[in-house]
């Protein structure tokens, strides 16, 4: 089985210490075939990234370890419908391999700090209007860890029911469809108390109902002992789906590869 993780923080992230040479090294002892950092950009609340450091960092990384392991470069992009005409200039000058987008703040405000004093409802519908906000309007790959709030609403106010918002979840998917923008199955649910994966199963088969075939696996770790945490039971469930691929990507294109 071919090991590929499409979502991996190193140092140069605000919220990681792992060197992007630690998380190589680690790559190749895993046997791993290809993995893309995706450090975090356009985070307003936090300590900006450094982004000629980090690109600089990962050609070194390429270089080093071109023989042993496939190494791209990716950003996270926070709310990338906030100020598009800023990224750009940031993307199209760095020829980033992939670009995830994804909702890190709602109404400027961390997720936690958003949903206090809130119920259930509102919570995971500013939530979703948001994650609406980068399918329709987004220049990205991937939307990365579609809902990703009930990680932070689940002690407060629980997982949310997808029956109750599976209209808005269908537009959102559409979209993503239409634009041929990709989804991600973030695994870092499964190493916490959520027990499943950021999407939810119903998204998913929702997206390849919809005609959706662009999925990318991340484990979104943070530190290198969950690089491809959760791999295999991803590619076990997109296969129950009737998924037959995952996808890698070069200079932004898309490529299959068999499951």
């Amino acid at each position: 089985m071919k090991l590929i993780d499409y979502h991996i923080h190193s140092s140069n992230s605000f919220d990681c210490k792992t060197s992007i040479d630690e998380i190589c090294k680690k790559a190749i002892d895993l046997n791993m075939t290809e993995i893309c950092f995706t450090d975090h950009f356009n985070e307003p609340i936090y300590t900006p990234l450094d982004v000629e450091t980090y690109v600089s960092e990962v050609r070194s990384a390429q270089n080093k370890y071109k023989d042993k392991l496939i190494i791209k470069c990716g950003l996270e992009i926070a709310e990338p419908f906030r100020n598009p005409d800023e990224i750009k200039v940031i993307t199209d000058k760095y020829d980033f391999d992939f670009l995830l987008g994804s909702v890190h703040n709602v109404e400027n405000k961390k997720l936690r700090l958003y949903m206090a004093k809130k119920e259930r409802l509102p919570i995971y519908e500013g939530y979703f209007n948001e994650v609406y906000k980068i399918a329709k309007y987004a220049d990205v790959d991937v939307l990365a860890h579609f809902d990703l709030m009930k990680r932070y609403a689940l002690d407060y106010c629980g997982n949310y029911e997808f029956n109750y918002f599976e209209e808005r979840i269908k537009d959102i998917l559409s979209i993503l469809v239409e634009r041929k923008i990709g989804l991600e199955i973030n695994t870092s649910g499964l190493r916490s108390s959520l027990k499943e994966t950021f999407p939810k199963v119903e998204i998913l088969k929702l997206y390849k109902d919809l005609g959706g075939e662009i999925i990318t696996i991340g484990s979104d770790s943070h530190k290198s002992k969950y690089l491809s945490y959760g791999y295999e039971e991803a590619i076990n469930l997109l296969k129950s789906l009737g998924f037959n691929h995952i996808y890698k990507f070069t200079k932004r294109v898309p490529e299959k590869i068999k499951i």
